[in-house]
């Protein structure tokens, strides 16, 4: 087993099923198979900038009941790049180097990092500047980081987004109308396409497939003029209108977030077809609650294979899925390659197979 080791893991990035998951199957891999010291590192890496760095000790029994428990025990954030932290006072400052100095103030040997592509890419360039191990477990709701088939928490998201559509089916049908469904997908259509084809949706929406408003508006005039009098429609907040804006709503601290495309749509609808139109939008939702068995199973295969990779001396490298297996592959690599929707997806031509209108 080589000399004892303490390893560390963090979330970082927004949060989504199937993370606790992960840190579960880390525990019980580095503890029961190679009798190493696992440390929870608190709220990414703003528990290292903290004096003394805030960290928890994982044993066995912390992680046993952690399997179903959504979000993350860790707590994690998706604000504060280390690089450029924003101050109090109002200024800017690279605070690099304290979390470099936090996490050898742990005595760590490796960290696991669990997160999107840019989550990756700040603790791959802190691994690199600060003689960091680092192994890295992709987990976005978008399914959108490179080199792997599925990320950490894209199943659930995509079964509560089909749960939706499911029952946005009965109240259309009763009353006549048509319901539009904006789900999460910062510039990728994955959520969008795999529940409005599981969802039976009448129509999808991706940033990837331009759209012609007037090709929607015809869907739902030939779903009408054959007696079907309501229609489901699901679309991604990524896609722009039809004059190719973005749209985005000033949030508390005055970011700006993508919101509005599922109100604009049916409006649109609306007016082109008079048909009377409800919109839903699912936000936050689709990161909460049990993860999926699917995120259950890549959760655990995931925090295995990396607690792995750290035995054989590894590191610069993010675990993926690929084929039904887990294989890794160079965090550069995977951070450089965006994946967005292919219009030649088994999915798209799914959908296109089975009469979905895809706008364009």
């Amino acid at each position: 087993m080589g000399e004892p080791k303490r390893i560390g893991i963090l979330t970082s990035g927004g949060d989504c099923a199937g993370l606790n998951a992960v840190i579960r199957a880390v525990v019980n891999r580095a503890v029961r198979e190679y009798d190493w010291e696992v440390l929870g590192i608190k709220s990414a890496t703003i528990g290292l900038l903290n004096r003394p760095p805030l960290a928890i000790p994982l044993k066995l029994h912390d992680a046993d009941s952690l399997l179903t428990q959504g979000g993350t025990i860790l707590g994690t954030t998706n604000k504060g790049d280390p690089f450029a932290f924003p101050m109090s006072d109002g200024t800017i400052k690279d605070r690099s180097e304290e979390i470099i100095a936090g996490y050898h103030q742990l005595g760590l040997d490796a960290l696991i990092g669990i997160g999107g592509d840019g989550s990756l890419a700040i603790l791959r360039r802190l691994a690199q500047q600060g003689n960091i191990k680092l192994i890295g477990i992709p987990k976005t709701i978008d399914n959108d980081v490179g080199h792997t088939e599925l990320s950490i928490g894209f199943s659930t998201a995509v079964d509560i987004a089909t749960e939706a559509l499911d029952r946005l089916h009965f109240t259309a049908a009763s009353h006549d109308r048509v319901m539009v469904l904006e789900v999460m997908g910062r510039d990728a259509g994955h959520i969008a396409l795999r529940a409005g084809v599981a969802g039976g949706a009448h129509v999808i929406l991706i940033p990837e497939i331009p759209y012609h408003l007037e090709k929607v508006c015809q869907k739902i005039r030939d779903r009408q003029d054959a007696g079907l009098h309501f229609s489901i429609i699901v679309v991604s907040e990524a896609v722009c209108t039809a004059e190719g804006d973005t749209l985005q709503k000033l949030q508390q601290f005055g970011e700006c977030r993508l919101g509005g495309i599922g109100q604009y749509v049916a409006d649109s609808i609306s007016k082109c077809t008079g048909a009377e139109t409800r919109v839903t939008v699912l936000g936050h939702i689709q990161r909460g609650g049990r993860p999926s068995a699917m995120d259950r199973i890549l959760a655990s295969a995931f925090g295995i294979a990396a607690v792995d990779l750290i035995a054989h001396g590894k590191e610069d490298l993010m675990v993926a899925w690929r084929d039904s297996q887990v294989i890794n592959i160079p965090i550069a690599e995977a951070i450089k390659d965006y994946r967005t929707v292919n219009s030649q997806d088994t999915l798209v031509k799914t959908a296109r197979g089975l009469g979905i209108c895809l706008g364009d």
